[in-house]
């Protein structure tokens, strides 16, 4: 369904059950859950899907081993929950999307017998915590072994290294796919519809005043239940409830920079347990390329933060660290900055020290917020949002989540090789079919059919595999309203190298513009936003400034 027939849609009904604010993964996660409990559900996004923290992490879905160290070390019960649950979520995630997860082997190489069986150990019950859901068993291997798996990783001063598992994934299409699929379910999510002010009945939160972004036009919904799901923004909007509320969130920034495909082997990451700073640190194979990342430090927040020119430095001075090639800035062909939130624990010394779970607050007028977690527990996170807010508003009583085996949009039909038939069927070279099937899973045919039938089968870069149906695609199937929608999250171009995607700018605004009838002057504007975009990421900020 386009965005034209969705905003329609969002208008229609006189009152839903729930309004949900926010469309990262957890707001597309609420809102595919109560839909499928047969409620009426509406979802705004001030931006695109993804378009905050759900595009913007290490692209891993994970239990958390070091949650599991700090568990046992620390005696932590909320951090044991949390590693049981992600591990649970993890396997949930994987099958219900395996078009966009996957399995991965991560190694970690170690320096004395003693940590060596200290890890071991640590992992062994990872995997157990993990049950019928293990993605793989983990095992200790030789230096020499190591080398042959890693030959990019410098081991000297380590005796041996411990291989595990967890899963790595495609976060920005992943949302997208939440909201597709929560609409084919009845609800209404759309992007670019920003909240004006909450609407109040007889001193309970009843709805919200919006505005379309891209027309101005504004208008009331209405809804029996309000949930806040905004990220790093959620305490924004819980003072458009209570203006005197205070702050739930303490909120934490990490960049990644990508690197080109050399650096490790494309079939085993690396996994830094422990930097001098305490930080964990992954060197992952993605796309055809390595994601390296993340780094941790308070933030404030904003949209779309620059990443500081001291993290980026950071994260080459690691990298320089662990393999034999020296790693430098001409090697950075992308860079990006998210923002965590975090639940604020008083006490705490920094914002590595916070615990990723989340909370659910109802304030005295009703408004149900969700915030803090992550990207693996999405959905147990919307399950509960979901039952919190039927409980503070008694709507859909007995109605029982149904999203832990709900396959999503993309992965009903998927087959694990079918990119072999899509090669064969429609004469792609093997990179091209893998990256289709990739990405859309079941429906590659249907983006396939729009490049057949409107000639926009070339590529819109030549170093890529991306060609001109996927923008259309991104258009009237996935909501896409500007070129950086594109760029940065319907595809992954922006994400892999900066400068291939200012290059691809003119051509996917050509693509859009003949989709959604825009003059000159718009795509003009449109290629500008998305270069500058890029720009401001690619160049960062120097440190100490905002």
């Amino acid at each position: 369904m386009n965005r034209e027939a969705l905003r329609e849609r969002l208008k229609s009904c006189p009152e839903y059950d729930i309004l949900v604010i926010g469309g990262g993964a957890t707001g597309c996660g609420v809102a595919l859950d109560a839909a499928t409990r047969g409620m009426d559900v509406a979802l705004v996004e001030r931006d695109d899907f993804a378009q905050g923290t759900s595009s913007k992490s290490t692209k891993l879905v994970h239990g958390g081993v070091r949650y599991l160290e700090k568990a046992i070390m620390k005696f932590d019960r909320e951090q044991f929950d949390l590693v049981r649950e992600g591990l649970r979520e993890r396997g949930y995630l994987l099958r219900n999307a395996p078009h966009l997860a996957h399995p991965i082997r991560l190694m970690t190489p170690v320096a004395t017998w003693f940590q060596a069986l200290y890890i071991f150990a640590g992992l062994i019950l990872y995997d157990l915590l993990a049950g019928r859901l293990a993605l793989g068993r983990s095992r200790l291997v030789s230096r020499r072994t190591a080398k042959k798996l890693f030959p990019q990783l410098d081991l000297e001063g380590y005796v041996a290294a411990v291989i595990y598992y967890d899963g790595q994934f495609n976060d920005a299409r992943m949302t997208v796919s939440l909201a597709r699929t929560a609409n084919a379910h009845g609800a209404a999510c759309l992007n670019h519809v920003e909240v004006l002010e909450l609407v109040k009945i007889d001193g309970r939160v009843r709805g919200a005043l919006v505005r379309d972004r891209l027309t101005g036009e504004e208008w009331t919904i209405r809804a029996k239940c309000v949930v806040n799901a905004t990220g790093p923004f959620a305490d924004a909007v819980r003072r458009m409830d209570d203006p005197r509320a205070g702050d739930m969130l303490r909120v934490s920034s990490g960049i990644h920079i990508l690197l080109d495909a050399r650096f490790t082997p494309q079939d085993m990451s690396l996994m830094i347990p422990s930097t001098e700073d305490g930080r964990v640190l992954f060197m992952i194979p993605w796309m055809g390329h390595v994601l390296f990342g993340t780094t941790d430090e308070p933030a404030v927040v904003e949209r779309d933060p620059a990443p500081s020119e001291q993290d980026v430095d950071y994260l080459l001075r690691y990298a320089c660290k662990y393999l034999h090639e020296p790693v430098t800035r001409k090697d950075v062909l992308a860079v990006w900055n998210g923002l965590r939130p975090l639940v604020f624990a008083p006490g705490k010394c920094s914002t590595q020290e916070l615990a990723r779970t989340h909370i659910i607050d109802v304030s005295p007028t009703g408004l149900v917020t969700i915030t803090g977690g992550k990207w693996t527990s999405y959905r147990s996170m919307s399950e509960d949002a979901v039952d919190s807010a039927c409980a503070a508003s008694g709507i859909g009583r007995g109605r029982k989540s149904a999203t832990r085996h709900l396959r999503l949009i993309g992965s009903r039909g998927y087959v694990p090789l079918g990119w072999q038939e899509l090669a064969r069927r429609h004469g792609l070279d093997v990179k091209q079919a893998k990256s289709l099937h990739a990405l859309y899973g079941d429906e590659a045919g249907k983006v396939l059919a729009i490049g057949r039938t409107h000639g926009l089968m070339e590529p819109i870069h030549h170093a890529h595999p991306y060609i001109g149906a996927e923008v259309a695609f991104a258009v009237r199937l996935e909501m896409a309203a500007h070129v950086a929608d594109v760029l940065l999250r319907r595809l992954p171009l922006g994400l892999l190298n900066m400068e291939h995607a200012k290059e691809a700018a003119p051509e996917v605004a050509r693509i859009m513009g003949d989709e959604l009838g825009w003059d000159g002057a718009r795509r003009e504007k449109e290629i500008d936003d998305a270069r500058a975009l890029l720009d401001a990421w690619q160049h960062g900020r120097r440190s100490g400034t905002a």
